[in-house]
């Protein structure tokens, strides 16, 4: 495969961060010595404007960008590129004052009131003109600057409008898709029950909180609606950009696997995806590895929306964050490692919220490259520039891809579906946490692991593992199956195919859509367990395993093996854990949700038939490996406080010269990026 490179201006790894030179403009001093410190911190890049309005149109109609044009000027002067952001995430007190109804309305049929962010009505019709205005006079003034690198659009998306444009633009939205047939819709979504049948679209409401919430169905298209209707809305900033300045590529800030979008859908009209990322580093309810776990899959989410590119670590935080519940310090070395963390999985950039901090308002104590102390003898400021001089003994990484042989499979249609249904435990479904947990348990043998969509192509996969897939996009069933015929090696858990793509139940046994044959089972029963309740399942050829929260209770069919039995409750001795081969591939089906332990064990089994490659590392080291052109690059990231040894280890560690034979020792928080 070939390199693809993002950024050709920068050379190599893009470091930068959100700079807010408008609240320091009667400061001109503090301007110049940014600069002066960027340099020095090894800055290549900034992004700007992401919350500029008020600035740029203090009033209806009178635009200031000298201001803009001095700043981008002199970056650009010094070998700084930008990132410049439509300013549409936060409006100005005027724009509300003047156009109410781009103001949101909540979800009880309020308006609400000027202020905070990111509350604007995707709809409403003034709205999106008042932000073509501003959108194109920054194209007017910036968009052949030499110095602009890409477009930013918005941030951070997020949050539902219920105000009339939205309502009527939802039930436009229900009509079409179910062919302007109200029955159709009825039927989808049960609705004789309670009776509340529907004459027609326009009885629809969306799910307010005082009003129709109890369709599974309804709930389920909102949040659909919402993430088409914001992608709409995003499609119009973009559009206009891609007809001036088709030139510069356009991304937008996601947010973690966040609940409220379907990022697989608002990827499709970006160039690049770029997201945000804060883990609450050293907290009291799980371990540092834990933590850096659940940052490595959200890098892998975000990175496989577009998995034959790079993508971009758009901000993290230096230092601390202010919004967490506790606004913990990260450690020294923990920057670094979460850093070279986003490379090693992809990322061409490490980028910062924020440059500077603010000296008030809702961020002033949010963490930033520069502290309130105005210095470059900090702590956070050292550790930065550190990175900065190591970032650039990489650059032959940019362009290079993570090739992973094993998938996890993630759905925000399941993650809804499931948190909405009306059964099971509210404490323990926990979609998200299972498929992370997925995720660990592949990672601890040393494999690469992509986080992808049901509905993306299989194909380059050795191993598929599908965790709690609840609800089934049309055709998945039978794509799972060909992926078996083809070779493929398919592993999914309990409460898989329980419902289709309108929460309708599967008739005839769960899984549905035809997996029930693929996989030789049907779930009769579904048992949830309290927290004090305990089962374990017996295995011939490993050790017992621990049951908590769900056991399904199964009917095996002819020629499904069984590899594990439940040795509790009236269940005893049925099946757990059953496994069917097709010609070369094989469905594993495990009913139950087994401790960490058993299920590495039973990732490991199917890798081995996979023909998957695994690497024995110590508990708290990742491995993941970039390539292209021929070239592999490997990481190893050392998430403990302890010295590690990795052994295996052949090539030159790019970031310290050595050349690696057979033993690696990382110190701790340690990282290597060995150029096999």
């Amino acid at each position: 495969m070939e390199k693809k490179i993002l950024f050709p201006q920068i050379g190599g790894i893009m470091h930068g961060g959100d700079y807010n030179p408008e609240q320091w403009l009667d400061q001109p001093d503090i301007l110049e010595e940014d600069i002066r410190m960027m340099k020095k911190a090894g800055m290549n890049c900034a992004t700007l404007g992401v919350f500029s309005w008020s600035t740029y149109e203090p009033r209806e109609g009178e635009f200031h960008f000298a201001w803009l044009h001095d700043i981008m000027d002199k970056l650009y002067a010094n070998g700084i590129y930008t990132i410049l952001a439509t300013p549409s995430g936060a409006r100005p007190a005027w724009l509300d004052e003047i156009y109410p109804e781009c103001r949101r309305v909540d979800s009880y049929g309020v308006r609400e009131h000027h202020g905070v962010r990111h509350n604007h009505c995707m709809s409403a019709p003034v709205y999106r003109k008042k932000v073509s205005v501003i959108v194109n006079k920054l194209v007017d003034e910036f968009g052949n600057h030499p110095g602009l690198l890409m477009w930013h659009i918005s941030n951070e998306f997020g949050g539902e409008c219920y105000c009339p444009h939205c309502v009527k633009r939802f039930q436009d939205y229900l009509a079409e898709k179910f062919d302007h047939d109200i029955e159709k819709l009825n039927k989808a979504w049960w609705t004789t029950f309670w009776s509340h049948t529907y004459n027609d679209f326009s009885q629809i409401e969306p799910p307010y909180r005082n009003g129709e919430f109890s369709i599974m169905g309804l709930n389920l298209e909102w949040k659909r609606f919402t993430t088409w209707n914001m992608t709409d809305y995003m499609k119009a900033e973009i559009a206009i950009l891609k007809e001036r300045t088709p030139q510069i590529p356009v991304t937008t800030n996601f947010m973690k696997e966040y609940d409220g979008l379907d990022y697989h859908k608002m990827q499709q009209p970006l160039d690049v995806v770029s997201w945000d990322s804060y883990p609450r580093f050293h907290n009291d309810e799980e371990s540092f590895s834990d933590t850096m776990t659940e940052n490595a899959f959200d890098h892998a989410m975000i990175r496989c929306l577009k998995k034959e590119q790079p993508f971009m670590l758009m901000e993290s935080a230096p230092g601390l964050v202010n919004w967490h519940p506790f606004n913990k310090m990260k450690r020294p070395g923990v920057h670094r490692l979460a850093s070279l963390q986003a490379v090693a999985l992809g990322s061409d950039t490490v980028q910062y919220f924020q440059w500077r901090k603010g000296r008030g308002s809702f961020e002033q104590y949010h963490g930033a490259v520069v502290d309130h102390l105005g210095t470059d003898d900090t702590r956070v400021f050292r550790e930065v520039a550190d990175l900065g001089e190591e970032l650039k003994k990489l650059k032959d990484l940019a362009g290079t891809v993570v090739k992973a042989p094993v998938a996890v499979l993630y759905d925000w249609d399941s993650l809804w579906a499931t948190d909405g249904m009306k059964g099971l435990a509210e404490s323990t479904r926990n979609y998200i946490k299972t498929c992370r947990k997925a995720y660990r348990n592949l990672s601890a043998l040393g494999v690469d692991v992509d986080v992808i969509s049901s509905e993306e192509d299989y194909s380059g996969y050795s191993v598929i593992v599908a965790p709690m897939l609840y609800l089934l996009h049309p055709h998945v069933g039978e794509r799972m199956k060909q992926f078996v015929e083809q070779g493929g090696h398919l592993i999914a858990t309990y409460v898989t195919g329980y419902v289709d793509e309108n929460q309708l139940n599967y008739l005839g046994g769960f899984p549905g859509d035809g997996l029930k044959d693929l996989f030789g089972v049907i779930s009769e029963e579904i048992d949830t367990l309290y927290p004090s309740d305990r089962n374990c399942v017996h295995f011939a050829e490993m050790p017992e395993g621990e049951v908590r929260d769900y056991a399904e209770v199964l009917r095996v069919a002819d020629g499904t093996n069984v590899l594990g039995t439940y040795e509790q409750d009236y269940y005893k001795g049925m099946a757990a854990v059953t496994e069917r081969t097709c010609q070369n591939g094989s469905a594993m089906y495990i009913a139950a949700r087994l401790d960490d332990a058993s299920m590495q064990h039973l990732y490991a089994r199917t890798l081995k038939k996979a023909g998957v490659s695994m690497y024995k590392l110590p508990y708290g080291v990742e491995r993941h490996t970039r390539e292209a052109d021929g070239m592999r690059y490997v990481f190893y990231l050392n998430d403990t406080t302890g010295p590690q040894i990795v052994s295996g280890v052949e090539g030159i560690d790019l970031l310290t010269g050595e050349v690696i034979k057979g033993i690696l020792t990382l110190e701790p928080y340690g990282v290597a990026c060995v150029k096999e």
